[in-house]
Formats: structure tokens, C-alpha cells, sequence
């Protein structure tokens, strides 16, 4: 039985027509790999089935009575082309752009995994006391110094 008589109900025909439209669009959307992420496209598959599964129920299988019209059957297949859309573009940008270029090689620049070359030590200065070092774990403590006797010079252990 067909239900769809645009000269006895318009309505309730161009309804049935477009909620199958708006189906099918969103189906076809969801199966093109259109940029979109893997949810969105399931979501475009499943809301595209259910309107193209109702808009099937009223146009073959309804005998009458009241039905819902849904106006997201109209709403949402425009956002999803404008996401669709937008994503695509969004994607041809990224090929478009160039890819980064690597920088030059610089002999002089360190390396990763290169050894450092150890700190020179200050020079011996007479008459100045040795300074200790925060970080070495093999210095000594420095020997008292016995009153008058002078202090022989401290060399760094190495």
C-alpha cells in the first residue's frame, strides 16, 4: 500500500519524501570516508537508517492515524554536511601546507648522546685557599691547619 498522494495530503507526502532524502544522504555520508572521525561516520549511519526506516514505515507500511514529524530530519542531515565539509576542507589544508623542512646540520651545535667535555679547573693561585666543590663525592676534608705551618697546595683528585 502506498501512502505517498501529494494531491490528498502534501504534507504528510513531501514529509515522507524528505525524511527518506535526509536518510539517505546522512547514509552516504557516513559510508565516504569523508574526513570524518569513525564516531561521527557511525552516527551518520545509524540516524541515516532510522530515518530511512521510518520514512518506509509511513510510506509502506502506515494505515493511518497520527505519526510524528521529526524536524531534525531536516536539521541534522545539514549539520552533517557542513561537518562533512568542513572536515574535508580542514584535510586538503593539511596536504596543501608544506611539510617541515629539516634544519641544517651544525657541526658545532651538541649532539644528542655526544660525551660533554669536562670543566677546566680554576688555576693554582698562590696564597688563595682551594674552594671546595659542592658535588664531589671523593673530596676530602681539608687537614687542621697547624698555627704557623703553611698549607700545601690543594690539587683536584683526577
Amino acid at each position: 500500500m502506498n501512502n505517498l498522494d501529494f494531491s490528498a495530503e502534501p504534507l504528510f507526502s513531501w514529509y515522507v519524501v524528505l525524511l527518506a532524502l535526509s536518510g539517505l544522504i546522512m547514509v552516504v555520508l557516513g559510508a565516504v570516508a569523508g574526513g570524518l572521525k569513525v564516531g561521527m561516520r557511525i552516527l551518520n549511519i545509524v540516524a541515516g537508517l532510522a530515518f530511512l526506516g521510518y520514512g518506509y514505515y509511513l510510506a509502506f507500511v502506515f494505515e493511518g492515524g497520527s505519526y510524528r514529524i521529526f524536524f531534525q530530519a531536516f536539521i541534522l542531515p545539514v549539520a552533517m554536511i557542513a561537518s562533512s565539509v568542513k572536515a574535508l576542507v580542514e584535510r586538503g589544508n593539511a596536504k596543501q601546507q608544506p611539510a617541515p623542512q629539516a634544519a641544517a646540520f651544525d657541526p658545532n651545535a651538541p649532539q644528542a648522546g655526544a660525551p660533554v667535555a669536562p670543566q677546566a679547573a680554576a688555576p693554582y693561585q698562590p696564597g688563595v685557599p682551594p674552594q671546595p666543590v659542592a658535588d664531589n663525592p671523593y673530596a676530602q676534608p681539608a687537614p687542621a691547619a697547624q698555627p704557623g705551618q703553611p698549607q700545601p697546595p690543594q690539587h683536584p683528585a683526577g
